[in-house]
């Protein structure tokens, strides 16, 4: 079409073409008739575009699609279930994304949600957000008006592109079925390039049913006379509809592209650098983030690296568990005053964002080396509290690893590690001694979590969703191995617990999943214990419920004398846990001598195929008193 094209601008133009004839040629273009030329549209042909998105979503080898049905996108799901991609439908769409979400983390591979157009979308804004600040490949796909239709007020028709452009890599609406596979292609592949992110996709409802349903619901009228008006809009119409049609299922090429991952190693001169800084260390710090636990590093080729070089670690995020339960170089206490001892600190995948006091915890005397894909999040906040001694723009897991191989037989100095191991104990050992303690009027929630996590078993991942009792949580919680653990990341987003949960067990069948919630975050999504019990993909809560939005309310009383819009109530959580089809347990003052006994119990009954929910009663500590929620 396009030599067809430049032949007419440059021959026939300049010798008298008129603008009619130009603007013909425009329209001929639009509608698709001069493709439609060399092209076969098969209009009899029940195949739809619901089908082509399947096959490219087969080709690079998604297992999951996580979806809120809508009529907009009915297609789709119907043509993945006939091809074995499962759906599995969820009670919100926020859930689908952070479900499509927990898979990228533990997967390596890209997650996928699917929902319908306008208030479907909408719903799916904070779930992207967060994706995005948590570096996950994630495609949404979005349903969308018909596209002759937009703008003029049709169901769910709005501006989908301009709510996600500022939250995704990649943005496309797709207009035509031969467009479908090279724009699935370049949308995968953005969202798994360089830093990871979401990317959208927007399928109008005419690009994804059968060619005569369109054609019906066009409303050609053959019938009878018709007006010279009405054969020209029949005309319009049927070209339309040909040119979404047209070579649609003409050989398309779906196999994924290359994804283009940086690696340390392009700077090498700087990981030399590195080398010597780190060669002549006495008190280095690693501090390990997220983007750590990315493609391609194996995280187990990870673990091996850090134990060789016995530099002492800080582990957040996700990568809360690379070291394993109790490795002696995981330090999980008193990080602060480590940071401002380190004469060499590592930021792999760290942010010098709110976490670490915006660069203000660092030692301005330490040298410090900054590893990031992203080169915003690697001079975060560098022009106000703290330099870079070292910035390398690449992967954080092949920068360790690269570094462990060119520091060789390195060992950190074991008098500092000792040191720092010293205070995690002392601090551990305080931790232990809150137990002890006797709260208002409910249980002690130091004591429920130390109890829990002799409970827990090797295989098991954790899920953070909460704010007061899921901050206590990750004091005394240890995740059990690299990819174990999944919090919502920088967003610090509530409701994260349901759509987590069910991308985990779905990624790993074998491992025991386990939500740790607040009574507040629970509100999110409760209700998808009906999507476990309707899936049959079991996991167990629990949740810390002290009646309160405790993490607000413990400094907003004493700031400003009001507990407002702060307090729940000691719902009988358990109860609605039944009502979706899971089993509930509680734990209060009545049973808190056999805390162990009836959280096994509730393994127990979890083994046997159901998901449980422990409503665990607690009261107040000053556990975490100073804690900032803001």
């Amino acid at each position: 079409m396009a030599d067809f094209t430049g032949i007419f601008l440059n021959y026939v133009v300049p010798f008298g073409a008129t603008t009619a004839a130009l603007t013909t040629l425009y329209f001929l273009k639009k509608l698709g008739v001069l493709y439609q030329l060399f092209h076969k549209t098969d209009k009899k042909s029940t195949r739809h575009g619901g089908e082509l998105v399947a096959d490219v979503l087969k080709a690079h080898g998604v297992k999951h699609v996580f979806t809120l049905v809508g009529g907009h996108i009915s297609p789709i799901l119907v043509a993945c279930e006939k091809i074995g991609i499962r759906v599995v439908d969820t009670r919100h769409e926020a859930t689908a994304v952070f479900a499509a979400d927990a898979v990228a983390r533990l997967s390596g591979n890209v997650g996928v949600a699917a929902v319908t157009a306008g208030p479907g979308l909408t719903n799916t804004v904070t779930a992207v957000k967060n994706a995005q600040m948590a570096e996950s490949p994630l495609l949404l796909i979005g349903g969308a008006a018909a596209t002759l239709l937009k703008g003029r007020g049709a169901l769910q028709d709005i501006d989908q592109m301009s709510l996600f452009k500022p939250l995704c890599k990649y943005c496309a609406t797709v207009s035509t079925l031969r467009d479908i596979a090279p724009t699935m292609r370049k949308a995968l592949q953005a969202a798994q390039s360089g830093t990871p992110g979401p990317v959208f996709m927007e399928f109008p409802i005419d690009i994804l049913y059968p060619y005569q349903m369109v054609e019906r619901e066009l409303g050609i009228k053959d019938k009878g006379s018709v007006s010279l008006f009405q054969r020209m809009v029949n005309w319009y119409l049927q070209n339309h509809v040909d040119n979404i049609f047209a070579g649609a299922w003409e050989g398309m090429d779906n196999s994924p592209l290359p994804v283009s991952q940086p690696r340390a190693t392009q700077s090498q001169w700087r990981v030399q650098k590195c080398v010597e800084l780190l060669s002549k260390a006495k008190r280095p710090v690693i501090v390990l983030g997220s983007q750590a636990t990315l493609p391609p590093t194996p995280s187990q080729e990870l673990k091996k690296s850090l134990e060789s070089m016995g530099i002492p670690c800080f582990l957040g995020g996700m990568a809360r568990g690379m070291l394993g339960r109790k490795s002696p170089l995981h330090i999980r206490q008193k990080r602060g005053v480590a940071l401002r001892e380190a004469d060499v600190v590592v930021l792999a995948g760290s942010v010098c964002d709110f976490r670490l006091g915006y660069g203000r915890t660092l030692n301005r005397r330490s040298s410090i080396i900054a590893v990031n894909r992203n080169k915003v999040q690697l001079f975060k906040n560098s022009d106000i509290f703290w330099k870079p001694t070292v910035a390398i723009q690449g992967d954080a897991g092949n920068f360790l690893v690269e570094l462990s191989e060119q520091l060789g037989g390195y060992k950190c100095d074991p008098d500092w590690l000792q040191q720092l191991r010293d205070r995690d104990t002392g601090q551990e050992k305080l931790n232990e001694e809150k137990c002890l303690e006797k709260t208002d009027v409910h249980l002690n929630p130091v004591k429920v979590l130390h109890a829990l996590e002799t409970v827990m078993s090797d295989n098991t991942i954790m899920v953070a969703d909460g704010g007061d009792f899921v901050g206590t949580a990750s004091y005394i919680l240890r995740p059990r191995g690299p990819l174990s653990w999944l919090d919502p990341g920088a967003f610090g987003t509530l409701g994260v617990g349901g759509g987590f949960a069910l991308g985990a067990k779905l990624c790993r069948p074998d491992s025991e999943v386990w939500i740790i919630y607040g009574d507040g975050s629970l509100g999110y999504s409760v209700a998808e214990i009906d999507t476990f019990t309707r899936h049959k993909i079991p996991v167990i809560s629990v949740v810390g419920n002290d009646a309160s939005w405790t993490q607000i309310s413990r400094e907003q009383v004493p700031m400003f004398g009001s507990n407002v819009a702060c307090k729940l109530a000691f719902c009988d959580y358990d109860k609605v846990a039944e009502g979706y089809g899971g089993a509930g347990f509680v734990l209060d003052r009545s049973n808190e001598d056999s805390l162990k006994e009836v959280l096994q119990d509730a393994l127990k009954t979890h083994r046997e195929g159901k998901s449980v929910l422990i409503n665990v009663l607690i009261g107040k500590t000053n556990f975490r008193e100073g804690s900032l929620s803001v």
